[in-house]
């Protein structure tokens, strides 16, 4: 039986809700295979934020091995949602933002579109701010009085004149290659896709030289007295192991729209990302044990340990490459998606260099250096602070796809204000109210880590429920829209090949 097509379906589609970047790739234009999921997953790894996660588990207490298997855990379990968002963008070639469409209707979609694109924004300062203080790192081995420099920013800032010079000029450099366009940016992801694994390789040697071998490295005992104390840092760090690629979780239809098919997709990123993220893991917790072998402190910034080297042509050439190799990332991972995310707010308006400059901005004001300056900063405040806004939104999405729709998307309406996605108004309230009650049992914790609260100021089990972020979230989330959803099925779609 033929099913019975939409009163919309012969309507034009919406210049509003349709650009080139969001529309559907043709299915001869989607040209990546297996291979090219794997490089994907290998290039965002290796990454110096990846190295410091190893790192920060280290300095928080765990020995090698417990740092490792967290970290290995915490991928192959963000790599579940990652494959499931996949298939739909392998399906019908369509990205995130419209993806979102399907669950939070047309209009409603750019709540998770711009809650995701923020947290990419976050991700962009981050990383810009990693670039620009390795410059300032060789910059004042060169020129000793730009250390020296008399403050000029509020002493809350924690933000000292030189390496902020260095950073805007780092920032000014990251909108110029978004000025440019993505295509200026292939040469140094060839670079990086040489230099990082080299220079890992170096770090790697260099710590087993001075660490005297593998042995008093990985010798070196966990910090925690009893397994009560363990299993208390564990769970917020699971969460924020999760967390790291919860954004990629969701946005992964931006990518896998151009597979040659789901096979490619999943094969790629089930071999790409739990392997890739482990083994340059490895290289960060060896090293960072080796800092206190060598130092008697643990360095776990891997651009404050370059700077502690003798050599200055050394520190600078590191540095450099360094710099070099976190622009390439910047502009690959944290500026295409969040440009599309601002894009889909006014598909007619917004360019994706007007999406980049936005990204840009709002990286400034996230205050990045703030949010790395510590191990506890980045995982509980960032990682998992992040985690409870994107978990709700996973969850809906793949409830909404697999449970409601039966992978099954009327692709034209997804770009029409009066086709079935349109809900009331373009906006599906079971699903605004399915994330908002998702978020907010994670609410109380956020505000008490980030000490907008005093400790002890809510329920020991409400502080409590926050190291589960993600996890509550997404189960939260997507069981609510299910039920609120199934007393109105969603309606059935005219069947697309795929």
């Amino acid at each position: 039986m033929t099913p019975t097509p939409h009163p919309a379906a012969t309507e034009p589609l919406s210049r509003g809700l349709l650009s080139e970047d969001l529309a559907p790739v043709p299915a001869a234009a989607r040209t990546w295979t297996t291979a090219n999921y794997a490089a994907l997953w290998i290039s965002m790894s290796l990454c110096i934020p990846t190295y410091m996660l190893a790192s920060s588990l280290i300095e928080g207490g765990m020995n090698w091995w417990q740092a490792l298997l967290t970290i290995f855990l915490g991928n192959t379990v963000v790599l579940v949602p990652m494959l499931l968002n996949g298939h739909a963008g392998a399906k019908y070639g369509i990205p995130f933002p419209v993806f979102a469409r399907a669950a939070f209707g047309v209009r409603g979609a750019n709540v998770p579109a711009l809650l995701r694109a923020v947290i990419a924004c976050g991700w962009f300062g981050i990383q810009t701010w990693i670039g620009g203080f390795a410059l300032y790192q060789m910059a004042v081995l060169w020129w000793p009085g730009l250390g020296k420099l008399p403050a000029v920013f509020p002493a809350s800032w924690g933000l000292a004149t030189g390496p902020a010079l260095v950073f805007l000029v780092f920032w000014a450099l990251n909108m110029y290659v978004v000025y440019l366009g993505v295509d200026s940016i292939k040469k140094l992801l060839v670079f990086k896709a040489f230099f990082l694994p080299v220079a890992a390789a170096a770090l790697l040697w260099w710590a087993i030289s001075a660490g005297h071998g593998l042995g008093p490295i990985l010798a070196r005992p966990s910090k925690f007295a009893t397994s009560a104390e363990f299993w208390a840092f564990f769970f917020p760090a699971l969460t924020g192991m999760v967390g790291f690629w919860a954004t990629l979780s969701l946005n992964i239809p931006d990518f896998t729209r151009y597979a040659t098919s789901q096979r490619a997709q999943v094969l790629g990123q089930a071999l790409g990302l739990p392997t890739s993220m482990t083994l340059f893991s490895f290289v960060g917790v060896v090293v960072t044990s080796a800092t206190f072998v060598v130092y008697g402190q643990t360095i776990w910034d891997p651009v404050v340990l370059a700077g502690r080297f003798e050599s200055k042509l050394l520190v600078s050439v590191a540095m450099l490459a360094v710099a070099l190799s976190t622009l390439a990332t910047n502009i690959a991972a944290n500026i295409v998606s969040p440009a599309n995310d601002f894009a889909n707010l006014s598909p007619q308006r917004i360019s994706f260099t007007t999406g980049g400059y936005i990204t840009g901005v709002i990286g400034l004001l996230i205050f990045p250096w703030k949010l790395i300056a510590d191990p506890s900063g980045y995982i509980f405040t960032w990682l998992v602070g992040y985690s409870a806004l994107l978990g709700p939104i996973g969850g809906i999405l793949i409830a909404d796809y697999y449970l409601l729709r039966r992978r099954h998307l009327d692709v034209p309406d997804l770009y029409r204000y009066d086709g079935r996605y349109a809900y009331r108004n373009g906006i599906n309230g079971p699903a605004m109210l399915a994330l908002i009650i998702g978020i907010l049992p994670n609410v109380p914790g956020f505000l008490q880590a980030v000490g907008a609260l005093p400790a002890g100021a809510v329920w020991p089990w409400l502080a409590d429920v926050y190291h589960y972020a993600w996890f509550v979230g997404f189960f939260l989330s997507g069981g609510l829209y299910v039920a609120l959803m199934r007393p109105r099925p969603a309606p059935v779609p005219v069947a697309v090949a795929g």
